[in-house]
């Protein structure tokens, strides 16, 4: 509220000011990157990156499968092409045999990606060790989508630092939020300057308002960039609760059919959902366990649903961590997966009744 009274106060409420500036330099400080553009989403940043890429009609990008559609709809804005790469069964991020796969591909169809967009799915860091090796081998840009995994790390470095540019969404439903919002950073000056120029509607430095290339409204407001700084300051402790929360389901759900979300043994997760799936063989289903909790007015979420399994993208190339026709990890995930309640404001009351409507049902 101090930063909001503050923007207020000074009369800065657009898309411009000093809770803007501040906002960018501090989570800049946090992930250990040099750069950063607030913007109107995480989305926005994607589709500046890939702009920035030189991504047009007609390219390919690679994307990791199991993931939000936000990930992979700027392909489209540029109206290119995806290639959706599956998860590995570590991390149930994106699989290095099936991005190697995907490029050898590419190299014999000469159709090799501009760009390959990583995803920090559910909060955990991809292995990084294993994909940035392959992706400097074709020579090939990585841009990583950390909406989720603000707060993480692999190896003791901060998830956003990866890529030659990262992504952040400050949605209403991540670790922390500004309402709506997202940040773009990166290492490369000119890249943040470039996408800076593009977001604000491409506007030539004139007296007057003076267009070369097409912009975008896409800037985050001082109001917006108020409350994102008050979270920062806590997101801390919002991984500590989330954490406390996962740790709680693990005590009760251990010797059940639940298998938790596997942790990076090179990563510390920021632990954004917590995230199961039913062990084969059992009756309990994800959609009975939604069901069962939605009788009594509580929310709980399939995993994502991937992206290759989407009409919108049925038609598009898919890259199995499997050798089998058919078989992808993604698939098998999200037909037996379920993410249980796990904002940062659960309270121990609440997750208690959570735990005992699951165990009745199991």
């Amino acid at each position: 509220m101090k930063y909001i009274q503050e923007a207020f106060d000074t009369n800065w409420i657009a898309p411009l000011g000093t809770n803007v500036d501040k906002f960018e330099e501090e989570l800049c400080e946090y992930v250990g990157v040099d750069h950063g553009l607030a913007l109107s989403s995480g989305t926005a940043g994607i589709h500046l990156a890939l702009k920035y890429f030189g991504v047009g009609p007609g390219d390919y990008v690679f994307c990791s499968d199991l993931t939000f559609a936000g990930s992979c709809n700027p392909i489209l804005y540029q109206y290119a092409n995806p290639v959706f790469i599956d998860s590995e069964p570590e991390t149930w991020n994106m699989s290095p045999i099936a991005l190697e796969k995907a490029f050898e591909w590419a190299k014999k169809e000469n159709k090799m990606p501009k760009a390959v967009i990583i995803v920090d799915l559910y909060g955990q860091s991809a292995d990084y060790d294993l994909l940035l090796p392959i992706c400097e081998k074709y020579d090939v840009p990585v841009i990583e989508d950390a909406a989720e995994a603000l707060g993480a790390t692999y190896k003791g470095k901060k998830c956003g630092s990866f890529g030659h540019i990262g992504i952040f969404s400050f949605n209403g439903n991540k670790i922390i939020t500004t309402s709506g919002g997202g940040m773009v950073v990166s290492n490369d000056e000119e890249a943040i300057k470039k996408m800076r120029f593009w977001a604000t509607q491409s506007r030539e430095p004139a007296k007057h308002y003076e267009h070369k290339e097409v912009g975008y409204n896409y800037r985050m407001s001082n109001i917006c960039a108020g409350i994102g700084r008050g979270q920062l300051e806590i997101l801390n402790t919002r991984i500590e609760k989330k954490r406390e929360i996962q740790s709680i389901y693990i005590s009760h759900f251990n010797n059940t059919p639940f298998e938790f979300m596997p942790i990076n043994k090179e990563g510390n997760p920021n632990y954004w959902l917590t995230v199961v799936t039913i062990k084969e063989g059992y009756l309990v289903t994800p959609e009975m366990i939604i069901s069962q909790l939605e009788k009594e007015n509580i929310e709980s979420r399939s995993l994502w649903k991937p992206m290759n399994l989407q009409p919108l993208f049925i038609s598009s190339p898919f890259f199995s961590h499997f050798n089998e026709v058919g078989n992808s990890l993604g698939k098998s995930l999200f037909e037996n997966g379920v993410c249980l309640p796990s904002g940062s404001s659960l309270s121990g009351e609440n997750q208690e009744r959570i735990i005992e409507l699951i165990k009745r049902l199991l």
